[in-house]
């Protein structure tokens, strides 16, 4: 593929057809790089294919892009990994959505739980839901990959639980002992991380009931937003794309 900005953009590709970039990418692209008619664009759509194209207008209220070639996007991983992640403050979702989804997460649930202190509402959770996914296609514009994954709206944890169906389920849980050493490759994995205050006694017995397995990452106790970091890396190394 061609130098130049990644762009996410939800968006039929066709070789000689023209893109109009969204509003924020053509920002980026035009005031911040300050790119003019002729400079190398790549374009993903979000579902798997790249795009090479080249900007055929940039001004200030309209950056178009031609493109000239279409392939399938690479950079997902063979495991497909279901992340159900507790809702934590400020910038450690987004911290703990980025890093997910640069370890090739499939798809992530945010979960409000027991002990977790955020709670959202109407308009506020819709905000904040769509943000996450923006951080999501944001992510995959800096790692390479071409799939966004699903950012579901957040819901309960006994719901999620009641849906799940991977082969492999964990959930982490300090001082328990690690459940990968004799586990075959699994087609896909569902993931468990609680929130700041941990998951209570009674979620991790309902985690259990539903199939999990206890995964403890070590003798140290990780925060909220590092522990899908260290998990996620540990299932790709032992079944994924970084072996």
């Amino acid at each position: 593929m061609s130098t130049g900005p990644r762009i996410h953009v939800a968006a039929d590709f066709s070789v000689g057809g023209d893109v109009v970039l969204p509003e924020g990418p053509a920002r980026h692209v035009a005031r911040v790089l300050r790119l003019g008619e002729g400079a190398p664009v790549r374009l993903f759509d979000g579902a798997g294919l790249e795009a090479r194209a080249v900007l055929v207008e940039a001004g200030r209220k309209r950056v178009v892009a031609r493109i000239e070639a279409v392939e399938a996007g690479r950079g997902e991983s063979p495991l497909a990994v279901y992340l159900g992640q507790a809702i934590s403050k400020g910038d450690r979702m987004d911290y703990a959505i980025q890093k997910a989804v640069e370890l090739g997460v499939a798809a992530i649930t945010p979960l409000y739980t027991e002990h977790g202190d955020v709670r959202l509402k109407g308009e506020r959770e819709a905000k904040k839901h769509a943000h996450w996914q923006a951080v999501a296609a944001s992510a995959c514009e800096q790692c390479g990959r071409a799939v966004v994954p699903t950012v579901h709206p957040p819901r309960p944890l006994a719901e999620w639980l009641d849906e799940r169906h991977e082969a492999l389920r964990l959930v982490l849980h300090p001082g328990t002992a690690r459940a990968l050493e004799q586990v075959d490759p699994p087609a896909d994995a569902a993931l468990l991380i609680g929130p700041e205050g941990g998951l209570s006694s009674a979620e991790v017995e309902a985690a259990t009931a539903a199939g999990f397995s206890p995964l403890s990452l070590g003798p140290r106790i990780l925060r909220t937003e590092t522990a899908p970091v260290v998990a996620l890396s540990l299932l790709q190394h032992r079944f994924g794309d970084l072996r």
